[in-house]
């Protein structure tokens, strides 16, 4: 038969926030045995740096241009090949408890089933059913200022916890179900690929009074950080001492470093029910990841949206134990890459027209032909990483910007204007003509 896939997701967590990430006060024992057996992806990046396109782009292992969706609330169309999609087609039993956030009318995606509250078609595509006396109640907007949710955080209990509750409850049902022989267990002698995705450590930062107070006094905080004189990387900035007290930023910190925790809690009692119906883990496929960072204050700016590392790159392992040995690979990856992998590994044909690579070649610890490149992209706006060379380009005409993570892993150095870089900035735009960025490529100067 062919493996059981499970897959933990999370969303917003930093691509430090973790012990097996080298964070030495963030507690999250679930992940950190998982990851000991795990080829862990030390270079994997979102497609976005935003929940929407970020996950319909993972599901159909396409960037955000080719799927069509490049700015917030974007969705990919109904009917799209996504690899829960290519699996149902191949009688796996595919699951999904909790976020998926799918905008549009097709929320399943090739899904069989999904469990959780995250399941609503978004207006934009209803609003030719509104009626005139649906007019009366438009949708409330309830967005406040970022500068108030950092304000807002400390000890609480978040609406989204009840929802990853939910979802966890879900899941060990559906593996008590699917592997306990029973008349009412009809998918009992497919394989099984179940996704648990959880919204923590998603604002509003809030978690329980213990952690809280756990994490008060032991986080370290980004209270010296100047926003960048770029306009687009310094949008919403909130500098620590003139938008934000200390004491503000220790407790949104703390509370984000709870809920890191809290979801870590979550992921164990998935886990310890696999075990309870008698799977071995070993011999699951274990795919973890979230879908973006969080800035939690770096550049003084919070949230996503940016394509600084702590934004745009994210944690990612699979884990396989008796097929790959466990490491760290430092090639660039996408999580796009997801869908040819998973399809590869379970030996389906995977589709022709994606964004995605396989990274079984990584997992065995062959590196050489890797071409050492990912994308991410949101709006106008596109990175380019090659090896250790990120470049940022904005389609409004805002400078280009270029960091060099060898030289200056903090991103606060622009490398794009020193002479020395000049010809690596004129393949990125070649690269960008090659990504259909070409009219805007040709208003640069010396773009070829």
């Amino acid at each position: 038969m062919p493996p059981n896939i499970l897959i933990l997701m999370t969303d917003q967590q930093r691509p430090d926030a973790a012990g097996f990430l080298g964070n030495s006060v963030v507690r999250t024992p679930t992940l950190d045995a998982l990851a000991r057996d795990a080829v862990v992806f030390d270079n994997a990046y979102t497609p976005s740096p935003v929940c929407v396109p970020a996950r319909p782009c993972i599901a159909a292992g396409k960037l955000p241009q080719t799927a069509g969706c490049l700015s917030y609330g974007d969705d990919i169309p109904a009917g799209s090949m996504t690899f829960p999609r290519v699996f149902s087609q191949h009688a796996y039993h595919t699951v999904v408890c909790g976020k998926l956030h799918h905008e549009g009318p097709d929320q399943y995606q090739g899904w069989n089933l999904r469990v959780g509250l995250d399941n609503a078609i978004g207006a934009p595509y209803v609003s030719g059913l509104i009626n005139e006396e649906q007019k009366k109640y438009p949708p409330r907007d309830d967005w406040w200022p970022w500068k108030k949710e950092v304000q807002m955080a400390g000890p609480g209990r978040s609406l989204y916890l009840f929802r990853d509750e939910m979802a966890v409850d879900g899941a060990c049902h559906i593996l008590e179900q699917h592997f306990t022989p029973t008349y009412s267990s009809p998918h009992a002698n497919k394989p099984l690929m179940l996704k648990v995705s959880l919204t923590l450590p998603h604002y509003p930062y809030l978690t329980d009074e213990k952690l809280f107070q756990y994490y008060y006094d032991r986080v370290s905080l980004f209270v010296d950080e100047q926003p960048s004189p770029h306009p687009r990387l310094s949008v919403d900035a909130l500098p620590t001492g003139t938008e934000l007290s200390i004491e503000e930023v220790r407790r949104a910190t703390a509370a984000y470093y709870g809920m890191t925790e809290k979801a870590d809690q979550l992921f164990a009692r998935v886990v310890n029910q696999l075990k309870q119906v008698g799977q071995d883990i070993d011999d699951w496929i274990v795919v973890f990841m979230s879908d973006h960072g969080e800035m939690l204050g770096e550049h003084a700016v919070w949230m996503k949206y940016k394509f600084y590392e702590s934004s745009v790159r994210v944690p990612f392992f699979i884990r396989w134990p008796k097929h790959f040995h466990p490491s760290h690979v430092s090639q660039n990856v996408n999580l796009c890459d997801l869908f040819s992998t998973l399809c590869d590994l379970a030996g389906f044909d995977c589709p022709q027209d994606l964004d995605s690579r396989s990274l079984e070649p990584l997992l065995e610890g062959k590196y050489e032909n890797w071409i050492n490149e990912t994308i991410s992209q949101l709006d106008d706006a596109v990175m380019i990483k090659q090896d250790s060379l990120k470049y940022i380009f904005f389609g409004d005409g805002s400078d280009e910007v270029l960091f060099d993570l060898s030289r200056d892993p903090s991103e606060n150095r622009d490398f794009a204007k020193e002479p020395e870089y000049q010809e690596a900035i004129k393949a990125f735009r070649r690269r960008l003509s090659q990504l259909g960025y070409n009219p805007i490529v040709e208003s640069f100067n010396g773009a070829t």
